[in-house]
This record gives structure tokens, sequence and C-alpha cells, in this order.
């Protein structure tokens, strides 16, 4: 990864201050996103212990937390999720109540911190962040709405709608219809990004004004088309990056999905348009540059950059949009990163709030809008810059899965249970579970190096897997695990042996006989040289993770950087040609590749690289579990040249 600035030794407090940090050009120990999250766990730590410090449920604690969550996920460090779990319990109780929200507000903005308590339900499964988050869609439920259905953006400003409503709420709607199968969301979510362009978007510009009032009551207001004055910034960053992560959740076959993609292309070309040609920044009051007063602004640029940068990477945007958010983000490295004299980085440039109406109220004037404070370190700003430089670190990884899929298996592999809500879900070994059995952090290393995740419910053939450059079977099931297993069969092995040949690369992770069907699943490795042995190898007594522990030796083909694994309770492999060994353990195969015609067969008696054993939660730091998923699935991608056909 692109390397960071140098540690700054003692220097006077004047030239610290002063010190603006041109990152791309200088050298030092870890990325700017992890810069960042030390300084946002710095000046917000968890618990609140410091009487000084209110505890207050707000939306601007979920935008750098969405921040730190990334950092989590693109580094699988224990502090992270600590720091995740420790500020929810601030607000949370057992119960599930939340701390100084009320849900009569009907205030869009106290759902936003909800997709934190997603991702804490989805990863830790305990009942108080369901609880807590339900309130908050509860609240959605109740939300009052115009007459074509958007939600109001509070209670007291009755029929308004604000861009910045629709990053609050649309995100954490969206993600719940994707946990729970309400369908129907997804058509309102479509909705309600379509409106607010149709009332709000300007025809010549393109851009979006800040809000629109249905009532036209409002002394902001413009009395024809119900539009607020000016086209605000980080209103636009809100609407953008609300777009961008609800496609996230959004089924591919849904209508409203092209509605909103179409949308996104629409809101780029705008955006792209107004930014600034020599700093690559974009302004407070977006289409008057040159006005007096108006400046540079740091979270609407770092918003845009979000957008624009992830929507190329997703395919949602063409290319041409790279540059545009490269150049954003060397403007805001430039002119808004600084080093201050507690040794941390800090972003300057933020505007503090803007808002319409109120008391005292705010007219949306131009003037109103020069008026707010810019401060360094506003937990709006450097969230979305966190997030922002996030996403643009994935560039410094191999994007070696361009054009590849991955496929996981759910056909061996189909086991069920029920929800919290008692709908039967597909679980254990999939790419969107979250919790200690699934394989969401694995996917997240696939997808991060250019590769489009996806799950096979059917037996292989020829036709189904014709875009697969990998696919991966694990821990094959028996009578014990699901109702009906499927079990390998001749056909299943004959198609996947053609396949391989033609350049697939297939991953087999068994398990120990007692947690894995093995009799029928070893027809398939035996094709490739390959048999699991029904054995148990490297036991371990409860957290005695040394006992797992298999330390991989100088050049070894794919682990490079990761020299201690851990793999518990595993069978081990016999092989013969063509099958090789590419790591040994106490004298048996743990790890075996196979190449077969143009393709690859990758095999351990482990599906060791589930969230439980990368995610740094539990297993110790000495072990290179999360480093040894990164390099494995770049060195899977690499063996297959199978590209998807559009």
């Amino acid at each position: 990864m692109k390397a960071f600035i140098k540690k700054i030794g003692t220097i006077s407090l004047v030239a610290l201050l002063s010190l603006n940090v041109s990152v791309a050009q200088q050298k030092g120990e870890s990325n700017i996103s992890e810069e960042i999250a030390k300084t946002i766990m710095s000046k917000w730590p968890y618990p609140i212990e410091n009487e000084s410090r209110r505890v207050k449920w707000t939306y601007e604690t979920g935008v750098f937390l969405e921040g730190i969550t990334d950092v989590w996920e693109s580094t699988a460090k224990k502090e992270y999720f600590d720091y995740l779990q420790k500020a929810m319990d601030t607000y949370v109780d057992e119960s599930g109540n939340i701390k100084t929200y009320k849900l009569e507000d009907y205030n869009i903005d106290n759902v936003k911190t909800g997709r934190t308590l997603l991702l804490l339900y989805r990863v830790t499964g305990k009942q108080k962040y369901f609880k807590a988050a339900e309130q908050l869609k509860k609240q959605l439920d109740q939300q009052p709405r115009t007459k074509a259905g958007s939600f109001w953006h509070k209670k007291i400003y009755p029929n308004q709608v604000w861009l910045d409503g629709l990053y609050m709420g649309m995100p954490f709607y969206t993600e719940w219809a994707y946990m729970f199968n309400e369908t129907k969301i997804y058509t309102d979510v479509a909705n309600q990004f379509a409106h607010i362009e149709k009332e709000a978007r300007d025809p010549k510009t393109g851009l979006i004004y800040h809000a629109w009032d249905e009532s036209r009551e409002q002394r902001w207001a413009n009395k024809e088309t119900g539009n607020s004055p000016h086209f605000w910034g980080r209103a636009m960053g809100w609407y953008g990056i609300a777009m961008i992560d609800v496609l996230d959740y959004f089924p591919k076959d849904h209508p409203g999905r092209k509605q909103i993609i179409d949308i996104l292309n629409r809101y780029a070309e705008a955006v792209t348009k107004v930014q600034d040609k020599k700093s690559g920044l974009w302004y407070q009051v977006m289409d008057m540059p040159t006005r007096e007063r108006n400046y540079e602004e740091a979270s609407a640029s770092s918003m845009f950059v979000y957008a624009l940068a992830k929507g190329v990477r997703l395919g949602y945007l063409p290319n041409k949009y790279e540059a545009v958010a490269q150049k954003g983000y060397e403007g805001i490295k430039k002119k808004f990163l600084e080093r201050g004299a507690d040794g941390l980085l800090h972003l300057n440039g933020t505007v503090s709030v803007a808002g319409l109406g109120g008391n005292p109220y705010r007219d949306g004037s131009y003037d109103y809008y020069m008026s707010e404070k810019v401060v360094q370190d506003d937990p709006k700003g450097i969230g979305a810059f966190l997030m922002t430089a996030s996403e643009m670190e994935i560039r410094n990884l191999p994007q070696v899965g361009k054009g590849k899929t991955v496929t996981l298996d759910n056909y061996f592999n189909n086991e069920f249970r029920k929800n919290i809500l008692g709908q039967t879900e597909s679980y254990h070994y999939v790419w969107d579970e979250l919790d200690n059995n699934g394989f969401s952090l694995w996917g997240l290393n696939f997808a991060k190096r250019g590769a489009t995740l996806e799950t096979l419910k059917q037996a292989p053939t020829a036709k189904n897997l014709a875009n697969t450059a990998v696919y991966i079977i694990v821990d094959p099931d028996d009578a014990s695990e699901t109702a009906n297993p499927n079990f390998m069969d001749t056909q299943s092995v004959e198609n996947l042996k053609a396949w391989v040949k033609k350049g697939g690369v297939l991953v087999l992770m068994a398990n120990d006989d007692k947690h894995c069907e093995l009799k029928k699943f070893n027809a398939l490795p035996r094709a490739f040289g390959m048999e699991f042995k029904e054995e148990l190898k490297n036991p371990v007594t409860g957290s005695q993770y040394e006992m797992g522990a298999i330390h991989v030796p100088a050049n070894n083909e794919i682990f490079k950087q990761a020299k201690k694994l851990y793999l518990k309770e595993i069978s081990t492999l016999n092989i013969k040609s063509p099958a090789k060994s590419v790591l040994d353990h106490n004298g048996d195969v743990a790890m075996a590749v196979a190449k077969y015609g143009k393709g690859t067969v990758f095999a351990v008696g482990d599906p060791w690289l589930y969230n439980e054993y990368i995610d740094g939660r539990k297993l110790p730091a000495s072990f290179d579990n999360f480093k040894a998923s990164e390099e494995l699935a770049t060195w899977l991608l690499k063996q297959s040249t199978i590209k998807s056909k559009k």
C-alpha cells in the first residue's frame, strides 16, 4: 500500500500548526486511513468518562463510526471493532434502549447511526443492538411523508425534504430490507431518490438544491418551485454517498437499481462540471466559485471523491470519473491535512453546520452559508474523509480480479437457520454473513481486488460456471447439518474437471471428518491427485491458540508475508501427481495445489478463513490469518484467465 508520511519529531508549535501535509509525496508508517482513525479515537474516546462531554445520540457519531468500520474491515485490527462496540454501548443499554433518542421527534438525522447498530448485531448476534435498530426502523415506518412519499426531514420541519435526509435514512433503510427481506422498501427508496431529483434538480447546472418545501410556506422556499436558494456542497455530498451506499444492498434485478444508477450518473456529470480545475476541490456554494467569501470546503470535497471513486470501482460510473476523484483526493490532502502539535493528523476546512429554518431562522441565503464557522476535525468532515481515504487506498491493492467472478458454492454446503424475526436464512460460510461463521471479510478481500462475488445454489455445470474464474466449495454437508444434503456426484466431478481444464480455479476447503462429509466429496479432489484424510489434526484446547499454529517457511509460493497461520481441527491430505504440497505441518500436507489443463486446484482441510479467525476479535495479533486471506485471494485470482462475459 502507498506509504504515508514520516513521523515528525519535535518542532515549534507554529511550524506544526502551519504544516500542510502532502501525503502522497512522503513516506511513513501507516495509511492515511489509520492515521485519521487514530485522530478520531483520540478526540472522541469511549466510554465517555469526561463530564464535559455529553452523551447524545447524533448522526455525527454515525458518520465517523462508519469510517472506523471501513478501517476495521481493511485491517482486521481488534482495536477498531472494540471502539465501535464501546461507542454503541455508551448509548444502548441491555434492553436496547437508546439514551437521549426520542422516536416521536421523527428526526431522520437520528437514523444514521443505526448502521453501526446493524453491523454490531450482524457480527455479535447481541439482541440489544437489534432492538435498538428496530426502534429506528419503527421511526421510519411512521415517519411523516410528503404527498409523493418522501420522508419529512423532521417533525419540526413539516413538508420539507433535505438532501441530507437521504443519507441519514436510506442506507440504514436499505440494509434493513436486505437483512429481513422487506422487498417493498427497495421501491420506496428508489422513489424517494427520484422524487427529490425531480423536484429540486436545476435543469441548467444539473445540481440539486439543498432542500425542497412541498408547502412553499418557508421563507427560504421559492414560491413557485419550493426549492431553497442555493446548491450547498455538503448537501450534494450527502446525496451522492447515500446513492452509492444503498446500492451495496440493492438487488441486481430490481428496476429501482437502474433508476438510482441513472440518477448517480447525472449527479456525477453535474458535480464534475463545478470541480475547481486547479485545486480539484469543491466550493461551499457549489456554482459560485468566484463570489466573494466563498471557499473550498473539505467535507463536501471528501464526499464527492468517495461517491465518484466508489461508483467507478463498482461499475456504476464510467472510468472517466476516476481522474476526477484522484484530483479531488490529492487536493484534499494538499490543502486540508495538517499535522498537529499532538502528533496527530487533522482535517481542516469543514463547515460546522448549515441548515434551514429553525430559531434563529436560517434563510438559505448566500450570506447565511458564508456565516457558519469553518473548523478543524468536525466529526462529519473527518468521518467523511476517513471513508474517502479508505476507498482511495483500495487503489493501492493489486486489481488482479478485474473482470473476474468468484463464486461460492451454496449447494454442497447449504445450511439454514431462523433469524431473529423467525425467517429462514442461509448461513455458515456465506458471503453476506458477518458473524463468526461467515466469509464476509474474505469476500471483501476478493472484491477490493476488483472481483465480483456470486453464490451458486445449484450443482455446478458448464453453463452456470461459464463466467466464473474462482469456484469455492467449503465444508460439504452431511445429514447432521442440513435436511436432504446434496452430495458430490459423478456428473459434478466431470463438470468441474472440464471447467478447471479450461482455466478455472477450484478451491476445496474441507474439514475434519467429524464436521464434514468426506467419503463422497473425496471423489472430486481425487480427480486432481488429492484426498482428504478422515482424521482430525491440530486439536486446540480452549484458548490455547498456539496448539493450532502452523508456521510458513520462507519462499512459500502463496504466503509471502503471512508467516504464522491458525488452523484448528483439520484434515490433512494424501497427494499424488499432479498435486504438490504448498504447506506442510508436522510431516503432513496441510495445503496442496494441482495444475490441471489451464486451471488450478487449491485444497486445504479446513474453512479456516471464516470471520472468527481473520477479523481480529479473537486470535492473538501474532497470527497472520487476515494477511493470509489477502494473499490467498490475490494468488487465486492471478491463476485464472477466465473473465466474465458482459
